[in-house]
């Protein structure tokens, strides 16, 4: 049970971090990918 309740107490901290991290990958795709395929250098 104790290693439940630490899940517990770390895993939204988790989540916020792994939901951080898709929004920032997502947003570095959007801004940059468009520009890549659509006007090549």
């Amino acid at each position: 049970m104790k290693y439940f309740t630490t899940y517990l107490s770390t895993a939204p901290v988790l989540a916020t971090i792994t939901l951080v991290a898709i929004a920032v990958l997502l947003s570095y795709f959007v801004y940059f990918v468009p520009d890549r395929l659509f006007f090549p250098a």
